[in-house]
């Protein structure tokens, strides 16, 4: 025996046959929320709940309102601008051209100063690449050899408290000798191996 009332039986039954109809399979499987002081008035109606599925379904189908829009979504007419085009990565070393490696010639071998809160001596060297470009390099390690006219091996790499140093020279290639009697990190500074 059924514990709702005839009427609310009658319009379930007629629900049912709307969901077919017209909504499809995902509405059968729907519930009233019934409340006996609900049914007291002639005028009040049961409320229909659907389930989550159907309510899912029916937002795919909903008309979308362009006026709408959430912050970071482009506009039509940045879109037709062409916003959506891919920005090309720019290079952090760009005198190499996208080699990893230049050959160079020392210009000039000289000092540097830090930024602010660093003090310390930095020696650096302004090179002329094989291409043409004109750039300024660090010469890593304790001591050197370099001095002008010394053929070089240059690579990407900045100094963080040198502004304008965007690039490593190589040791242990070409003209500029590897650091002496280093034990750790030799590869680094292109030390030979220390005899026993």
């Amino acid at each position: 025996m059924s514990l709702l009332s005839p009427r609310v039986q009658t319009l379930s039954n007629l629900f049912q046959k709307l969901s077919v109809s017209r909504l499809g399979a995902a509405t059968r499987n729907f519930s009233f929320v019934y409340n006996s002081s609900t049914f007291l008035k002639p005028s009040n109606a049961p409320f229909l709940v659907l389930n989550k599925s159907l309510q899912l379904q029916s937002n795919k189908f909903a008309t979308p309102n362009f006026g709408m829009r959430t912050a970071n979504m482009a506009t039509l007419n940045q879109v037709m601008k062409g916003c959506r085009k891919k920005k090309a990565n720019k290079s952090k070393s760009p005198a190499l051209e996208g080699c990893p490696q230049k050959r160079g010639v020392c210009v000039k071998v000289y000092t540097a100063k830090p930024k602010k809160p660093n003090s310390a001596v930095r020696k650096v060297a302004r090179v002329k690449l094989t291409n043409g470009r004109t750039i300024i390099a660090y010469i890593p390690g304790e001591g050197h050899n370099l001095q002008e006219h010394s053929v070089v091996l240059v690579r990407g790499g900045r100094v963080q408290d040198l502004p304008g140093v965007l690039y490593h020279l190589v040791r242990g290639a070409l003209d500029f000798q590897g650091v002496q009697g280093r034990s750790s990190s030799r590869s680094k500074y292109g030390s030979p191996k220390p005899k026993k």
